[in-house]
C-alpha cells in the first residue's frame, strides 16, 4: 500500500468536496480500492498504485474544471472519471465565472466594445455612469488574464478622496483608514476568486490594492493595472499613474465624468486626460451610458433623471448668460 499527497490548488476546496462533502463521498464510490481522506486543501490518498494514477489524473482535471467554472456537478465528475468530454468548451463572450458559476460577459454592445478594446489595446478608458459595469467587467478581464497565466498581477488602485471626513480623524492604522474607498475592488474580487485563494494571492502581493499616492516611484511591469473613479484624480497625479505603465503591462481606467468628488476649483485628471489622450495610437476609449445598466432598473432611471436635470440647468445658464 502507497501513499500520496494530492493540493487543491487556485480553487475553493469546498467546491471540489461538494455540500456536504458529496462529492468526495462519489469520488470514494468510484475509487473502492482507495482510501481518501481530505483535510483543507489536501487530500491524502492510500491504497491501489493503479487506481492512485487514475485518481490523481481525474482530481487534475475535476481541479481545471472548477478554475474555469468555479462550479462542479455530479454529471462532471462521471463524466471526467468516464474519460468523456464535459460541457467544458467557455464560449467565447463569457470572461470568467463568478464563484456561483454564473457566466462574467458583456451584457451589451458597449460592454462587448470594452472587453474588444481590451484585447486590442494596452491603455484604455471605460467612462460612464454607475452601474454600466465598467469596473466589475474590467476586474473580470484582469482575473482571466491572471488564470490564463498572461499576466502575474493585479494592481488595483483609487483615489482616495475625502468627502467630509479628513483621514487623519477616522479610527485605526493606515490600511483600516483607506480600505472603505477600496471596499467596491474587494467585493467584485471576491465574486470571482476564492476567499482562502484571494487572501493567499493578497499576501504573496500577486493581488495588490493600493490608493493612488502609493504609486509614485513605482514602474509596473507583467500586470494588468486597474485605476477606479479615476475623475477623482488631479492632472498631476493621473499624469504620474498613466506614466507608471512597464513592459507586458495593461492598463484600464475607468470613471464617471458626472460624479466628481473634487473641490469646484480642481480640474478633473480624467476629463484632461480623455481630451489629451483622444487620438494617440495604442489607446482606447470606450464610452458607456444609461443602456449599459446593469443593476435595479432604478439605477437607470436615477440616472436619466440627473442627466436631464444638468442638462436643464445648462440651458438655463446659457440662456441667462
Amino acid at each position: 500500500m502507497i501513499e500520496k499527497h494530492f493540493v487543491l490548488e487556485d480553487i475553493d476546496p469546498v467546491v471540489f468536496y461538494g455540500a456536504g462533502n458529496q462529492h468526495l463521498q462519489m469520488m470514494r464510490a468510484l475509487y473502492p480500492k482507495l482510501r481518501i481522506v481530505a483535510r483543507d486543501n489536501v487530500i491524502r490518498i492510500l491504497g491501489d498504485e493503479e487506481q492512485m494514477a487514475a485518481f490523481e489524473e481525474a482530481a487534475e482535471k475535476i481541479r481545471q474544471h472548477i478554475v474555469r467554472f468555479n462550479s462542479l456537478q455530479e454529471e462532471d465528475i462521471l463524466d471526467i472519471v468516464k474519460g468523456q468530454r464535459t460541457c467544458d468548451e467557455v464560449p467565447d463572450n463569457v470572461v470568467v465565472y463568478s464563484m456561483s458559476g454564473r457566466a462574467i460577459k458583456a451584457r451589451s454592445e458597449n460592454q462587448q466594445e470594452l472587453i474588444d478594446t481590451y484585447n486590442n489595446c494596452d491603455m484604455m478608458f471605460a467612462v460612464g455612469p454607475a452601474g454600466t459595469g465598467k469596473t466589475y467587467l474590467s476586474i473580470a478581464l484582469a482575473v482571466k488574464a491572471l488564470k490564463e497565466k498572461t499576466a502575474k498581477k493585479i494592481i488595483l488602485s483609487r483615489p482616495a478622496v475625502e468627502a467630509g471626513e479628513k483621514l487623519g480623524f477616522l479610527p485605526g492604522d493606515m490600511k483600516d483608514k483607506i480600505d472603505p474607498y477600496l471596499q467596491p475592488l474587494y467585493d467584485a474580487l471576491e465574486d470571482m476568486l476564492p476567499q482562502v485563494r484571494l487572501q493567499e494571492m493578497m499576501e504573496h502581493h500577486i493581488i495588490q490594492i493600493a490608493p493612488l499616492a502609493f504609486m509614485r516611484g513605482r514602474t509596473l511591469s507583467d500586470a494588468v493595472v486597474i485605476l477606479d473613479e479615476a475623475q477623482n484624480t488631479t492632472p498631476q497625479q493621473l499624469r504620474m499613474f498613466l506614466t507608471r505603465m512597464g513592459w507586458n503591462t495593461k492598463m484600464i481606467i475607468t470613471g464617471d465624468t458626472s460624479q466628481i468628488d473634487l473641490p469646484r476649483s480642481q480640474k478633473s485628471g480624467l476629463i484632461e486626460a480623455l481630451e489629451i489622450l483622444k487620438d494617440v495610437k495604442g489607446i482606447g476609449i470606450v464610452h458607456l451610458n444609461g443602456k449599459d445598466i446593469v443593476r435595479h432598473k432604478l439605477v437607470t432611471r436615477i440616472v436619466n433623471a440627473y442627466e436631464h436635470n444638468d442638462k436643464k440647468h445648462k440651458n438655463e445658464s446659457i440662456n441667462q448668460d
